[in-house]
This record gives structure tokens, sequence and C-alpha cells, in this order.
């Protein structure tokens, strides 16, 4: 028969095992999940809100409802009061809008689902890409087209080290930054590439710590 301390020895042998895998299977599920890395990542939202009317139809600037994206690390939702420079005027019966309303009367936040969740570990800053010339395009896609806002891109690692370690084919005039419609031929945009690279003196590292604080 098994002694007491083999005994103990295979209890503690199971145990290690089952947390090593509960852990492995947590770590899969947490940060590869499609909020991650997940192209074509479109949850429902409380409000069908429609970039395609918004920003294509109407050609409302990303900045009247992201503020913050040209001055913080973080692209910002809009409030309801944002919401309602519009929609208190424009559609104030439709059901659709009722989640709208509703924040407004309670003074509560819209529970807007995020689509573009980049992990716990990695730092990026829209103020510092914004200011560079990196197109709003280069990350979302073309957003102007999309009605439900969707993820068109990975976000991976691979995905940001392939613009830092050749950033002139990503840059345009930080003026059309966010002109979704921007575009020009391969040869003649790395060749203004490069010169806002060195006119805006713009150093992309692929130091590790750059990203990961």
């Amino acid at each position: 028969m098994p002694s007491e301390k083999s005994g103990n020895f295979y209890l503690n042998l199971i145990i290690s095992v089952g947390l090593i895998v509960a852990c492995g299977v947590w770590f899969v599920w947490y940060y590869v999940a499609p909020e991650y890395y997940g192209v074509g990542y479109a949850p429902v939202q409380p409000i069908p809100f429609a970039h395609a009317i918004h920003v294509g139809a109407l050609k409302l600037d990303c900045r009247y409802c992201h503020t913050d994206v040209d001055k913080s690390w973080y692209a910002n939702l809009p409030d309801s009061k944002t919401c309602m420079n519009c929609h208190q005027e424009l559609l104030p019966e439709t059901p659709r809008l009722k989640v709208l309303f509703d924040s407004v009367k309670k003074n509560e936040p819209i529970p807007w689902i995020k689509v573009h969740d980049l992990p716990d570990y990695v730092y990026f800053n829209h103020e510092i890409h914004v200011h560079s010339g990196v197109g709003c395009v280069e990350c979302h896609g073309r957003v102007d087209k999309m009605v439900r806002t969707q993820q068109v891109k990975s976000l991976s690692m691979a995905f940001c080290l392939a613009c830092h370690r050749n950033p002139a084919s990503y840059l345009r005039p930080p003026a059309k930054v966010y002109d979704m419609t921007w575009s020009m031929d391969d040869e003649a945009r790395l060749e203004l590439g490069r010169k806002l690279q060195e006119e805006l003196n713009i150093v992309a590292s692929d130091d590790c710590s750059d990203c990961h604080r």
C-alpha cells in the first residue's frame, strides 16, 4: 500500500497540474479573446450607432465625439450630453434612442461595449500617434463605412511592430489624420512619409519598454 507521504505527493501533484491547466485556460480566454485580437469583432451596442451615417454621410469630425483623442493617451467615448446636442431635436421619439434619453434622465453613462480593447499590459498613446500623422484608418479601418463598429485590424504586437519598424509607409500629413478618404499611391506615399518622418522628428522605437510598462 502507498505510504501517507507518497499519497500527499500525488495529491500535491494533481493540485499543481490542475492549477497550471486552469491558469493556462484563463490566460487563453482573457488574452486571446476577440476583444483583443479578434478581427471582425462587432458587439451589439446598447444604441445602434452607425458611423456610416454620422461620419460617412453627415461628415462629423472624429473629435466631435472623441474629444480627447488628440490630447490624451485615451480616445474617450462621448457622453450623453454630446449626443443630445443633436438628438434633443433630431429623432427624439424613436425607440432606438431610449437608452440615450434614459441615460440623461438618470444621469448615468451609456454602457457602450468597447470594441478595440488592448490587453492590460499594453500601453498605447493616441495623442502621440495622431500628432505624428498616423491616420485613424491605419488602426480602425474605414469606420465611415461601418453601420456597426467592428475591429478590422488585429492590433497584435506584430501589427504594431510593422509600423514602428517602417513608419514612413503609414504616415500622412497631420491635417489628414481624420480624413478617411485620403490616399496616395504607395511610392508617392512612401516618399512623403519619409519626408514627414524627418520634418516631425519621428523616432518609432521597437524597444519592449515603450509599450510594456
